[in-house]
């Protein structure tokens, strides 16, 4: 068979989930709108964290590195697709793709690392608060952040090597939203087997393996929690870490059926939608559900406001 990706001036065609719908139009116009409202409240989360004082500590320096993840996730997916769609152009080049590969799965490879880092943060800090600052110390908080980053950029540079060394036939459709292992490995001309079976190992290490410390962490904090005597500490503990668990459901869920799912259970359609949900629906709901829940972070976000905002009103 005929193989035309032997030079880097080869590209591919991805027929993304705006291409198979039925109302293409509508489609596009809410991933645009879902884009804008993660890079406003990602922008905005990030902002405050920074700005305000009050919540330079590790919980919340964990969850500046959560926003600031989603907002780069996001951009490495949304505005290609959104452009290609309005320019009818759905092209990408061989480097371009092996680029997108490569960002998309350090951003989600961290993400992974780093939701496990929180869950243990949570763990520490209800049933350990007298130590909290010993464990959680600011050493400790950006050693988790510098871990996360780089075990998750080494094993997407392993996976976008390997992926992208493959020979590839004549169709150069990639029937995905982006650039992604699974559905670049469906147009291999050569075995890829053996190379699908490191994909599901890494895929059980990097999802499953955190995903285990995180239930681990929350079942030793729920039983904590119900046996907590303040029921104004009990109803605080809960709310909380209910909003890490709402995060870590969506984000996990998807990961997990794209990655660790024989390719028998996916479909085209379905791997478009899972993907929407991950890389563009995820990162814009993620903000909105620690911070609206959050006293601190909304007690921040009025004050980072007032102080930049209100007095160019009261001149006016």
């Amino acid at each position: 068979m005929t193989l035309w990706n032997s030079t880097l001036e080869s590209g591919f065609i991805l027929v993304g989930i705006l291409d198979g719908s039925g109302s293409p139009e509508l489609l596009c116009a809410t991933i645009a709108a879902l884009y804008t409202l993660a890079l406003t409240s990602n922008g905005l989360l990030l902002l405050v964290i920074t700005v305000d004082a009050r919540l330079h500590v590790p919980m919340y320096l964990l969850l500046r590195q959560l926003s600031l993840i989603d907002l780069l996730f996001t951009s490495v997916v949304t505005p290609k697709a959104v452009v290609d769609f309005l320019l009818r152009d759905n092209t990408i080049s061989f480097g371009g793709c092996a680029l997108q590969l490569f960002l998309a799965m350090t951003m989600g490879g961290s993400e992974d690392l780093l939701l496990a880092f929180m869950a243990y943060d949570r763990y520490v800090a209800i049933c350990h608060p007298l130590n909290y600052m010993i464990f959680m110390s600011p050493r400790v908080c950006w050693l988790m952040v510098v871990t996360s980053w780089i075990l998750a950029s080494l094993s997407a540079l392993g996976h976008t090597a390997h992926t992208m060394h493959f020979p590839f036939c004549m169709s150069r459709e990639v029937r995905h939203l982006l650039c992604e292992v699974p559905p670049l490995l469906k147009l291999a001309c050569a075995d890829a087997s053996q190379y699908e079976l490191m994909v599901y190992v890494t895929g059980v290490i990097f999802l499953l393996l955190p995903l285990s410390a995180i239930v681990t962490s929350y079942s030793v904090i729920l039983f904590t929690v119900v046996h907590m005597p303040s029921n104004e500490g009990r109803k605080k503990a809960l709310v909380t870490c209910s909003s890490h668990l709402t995060v870590v459901g969506m984000f996990y869920g998807a990961a997990t059926f794209m990655y660790v799912l024989p390719s028998s259970f996916h479909s085209p359609k379905q791997d478009n939608v899972i993907s929407v949900f991950y890389t563009i629906v995820t990162p814009a709901l993620n903000p909105l559900i620690y911070s609206l829940r959050n006293k601190e972070v909304t007690g921040a976000l009025r004050r980072v406001l007032g102080r930049h905002i209100l007095p160019a009103h009261a001149i006016l």
